[in-house]
Parts: structure tokens; C-alpha cells; sequence
């Protein structure tokens, strides 16, 4: 039985699938988006539970799409959780107030992603 559907938004294609296979094995459907631009087309397409989103891409970045997306009504209750290498209180600070539900910095653990993703799902 399918726990929910994870859209996993990064550039880096092994940060990717980094972030899916744990989600898989766990039982969640996980489709992806390797920039912005296919992200919102992804959220369009397939409705998912909750968006891993980094932040470090190239166009729009992922503070930048967090901000969008909590200015439209279809997005604005779906669970963001920012997962980046920006680790300093900062930039937690300032991925927060963007309107992300949670934030993981990486490097992390696979239990640490669950534990994020099934906070919020």
C-alpha cells in the first residue's frame, strides 16, 4: 500500500536518487524534478503529498519557489521540506520564513529523511 506521493526536486541526479530510493523502499511513490521549471510542471501533473526541495539550483532557486508556491492557493498547505547544503541557523532561519515546513541539510541520514517525510505526510 502506497504511504503518499513524494515529489523530489534537485539538480544533482545522484542527490536524486539519493533522496527516492530510501522513499521507495519505505513504500511512498516518488516522482522527480531536476530544476523549478519541471517542478511546477510535476506538481501540475501529479498532485504529490509533499515536495523535497533543494535549494541551490540553477533559475529559480528553491527559497524562491518555496515563496511562489505558498502564494498560490492550489500550494500554499502542501508540505515543503527544503533540503540543501545552506546549513548555517541562517539560512534555516531564512528557508522557514520562505514558508518550507521543515528543513534537512545534507548530508543525512536515510532515517532522517523518513523521519522528515512522515512528520508531514
Amino acid at each position: 500500500m502506497a504511504r503518499g506521493k513524494i515529489l523530489v526536486v534537485d539538480d544533482s541526479p545522484v542527490d536524486r536518487v539519493v533522496m527516492a530510493e530510501p522513499l521507495r523502499q519505505d513504500g511512498y511513490t516518488v516522482v522527480t524534478a531536476a530544476d523549478s521549471t519541471e517542478a511546477l510542471v510535476q506538481l501540475e501533473r501529479e498532485q504529490p503529498d509533499l515536495m523535497l526541495l533543494d535549494v541551490i539550483m540553477p533559475g529559480v532557486n528553491g527559497f524562491q519557489l518555496c515563496r511562489t508556491l505558498r502564494r498560490d492557493p492550489r500550494y500554499a498547505r502542501l508540505p515543503i521540506v527544503l533540503v540543501t547544503s545552506k546549513n548555517q541557523p541562517a539560512d534555516r532561519h531564512w528557508g522557514l520564513k520562505q514558508g518550507a515546513s521543515d528543513y534537512l541539510p545534507k548530508p543525512f541520514t536515510a532515517d532522517q529523511l523518513l523521519a522528515a517525510v512522515r512528520r508531514l505526510v
